[in-house]
């Protein structure tokens, strides 16, 4: 009797045992593909998976300057509004994708390089153009008119949705330097000439059509005096003067995109991108004119010209150029690659 217990309980523990071996395994199985499966890796434009992984809830953490303060928003929630923020809403879908995917991927360079200005705050990124534009829901659809406003935010939505999780990597690595500005000149700047680094996939590439954008063409007006005194409190060495000024003032050289490069000034040589900041101009295309009481520049473009144009990004779309064609046409040799949300 003693024997037959011991055998039922041999063999019920056996039963048990071989359950667990079977079903363990393929709870286990479903577990790991679930939390692992990405979503849109049917899109055709995607490569493959990076192997990033980020919390399904993962907040974004923003420094909103104006307000000073930081507050936590949903990743896609804030791609939403810096790409509201940074074009129009009734730029081409495929160009509102294209920037969403290039906003998402500044993004997710700032989690483990956090805006200076920011960080001081505990927080990642700015809301100003120091990083990217964001504007919130209520704040954009005020500055639309009340039967358009629903249309646009949802269509900018869509834009969104239709790349979420994509971002823009180059052998393998999200970029560092996802560039992007409004308007160029015709073609983009390479990286080399502007940020003096040489950086990969920032070349200067043809940019056509660009000539509609409301900021394609500026000009500035600046006195004599304001011009002098501006100049030589910045660069001593300039030795400028009224009577000196129309013959001491010149281009030294250009950028391969068609930007000035060096502007000579009596015995200082400028970087373009310097004058340009010192005068607030658009651009740093430009050409100068010494008229009688006052310099006249006249600019190009507007931004800094590194990247994808934005106005650039919509005359392809209008063109029927798709997303992936339009960011892989200003950033060379990338890939779009899926970021995991577990």
């Amino acid at each position: 009797m003693k024997i037959n217990k011991d055998v039922k309980l041999i063999i019920g523990m056996s039963l048990i045992i071989i359950a667990m071996l079977i079903i363990v395994p393929i709870f286990l199985l479903n577990f790991n593909l679930e939390s692992l499966k990405p979503f849109n890796i049917n899109n055709s434009v995607v490569k493959e998976s990076l192997e990033i992984e980020l919390l399904k809830d993962k907040k974004v953490k923003l420094y909103k300057k104006s307000e000073d303060k930081v507050e936590a928003i949903d990743l896609e929630g804030y791609i939403i509004g810096v790409v509201a923020g940074e074009v129009p809403a009734n730029f081409d879908e495929e160009a509102l994708k294209a920037q969403a995917v290039a906003a998402r991927t500044f993004y997710v360079n700032k989690i483990n390089n956090p805006c200076k200005e920011a960080a001081k705050k505990d927080a990642e990124i700015c809301d100003t153009t120091h990083c990217q534009v964001y504007m919130n829901k209520d704040t954009r659809m005020e500055s639309w008119s009340k039967k358009d406003a629903d249309k646009n935010w949802d269509k900018i939505k869509k834009a969104v949705e239709d790349t979420k999780g994509q971002v823009l990597t180059y052998e393998g690595k999200v970029l560092e330097y996802p560039q992007f500005f409004a308007v160029s000149s015709g073609k983009t700047e390479s990286a080399r000439d502007v940020f003096s680094s040489d950086i990969p996939y920032l070349k200067s590439e043809e940019s056509k059509g660009e000539e509609i954008a409301p900021k394609y063409k500026s000009s500035v007006k600046v006195s004599t005096k304001e011009f002098i005194s501006k100049i030589n409190k910045k660069y001593p060495n300039a030795k400028i003067s009224e009577s000196n000024l129309s013959s001491n003032i010149r281009v030294e050289s250009y950028t391969e995109a068609g930007g000035v490069k060096e502007v000579k000034i009596g015995e200082e040589k400028i970087k373009g991108t310097e004058f340009r900041s010192l005068f607030n101009l658009n651009s740093a295309n430009f050409s100068l004119s010494v008229e009688k009481n006052s310099i006249n520049i006249e600019c190009t473009g507007y931004g800094h010209g590194v990247g994808m144009s934005q106005w650039g990004a919509n005359i392809m779309a209008k063109d029927g150029k798709k997303y992936d064609e339009i960011l892989t046409h200003y950033y060379n040799g990338v890939e779009i690659r899926q970021i995991l949300y577990k």
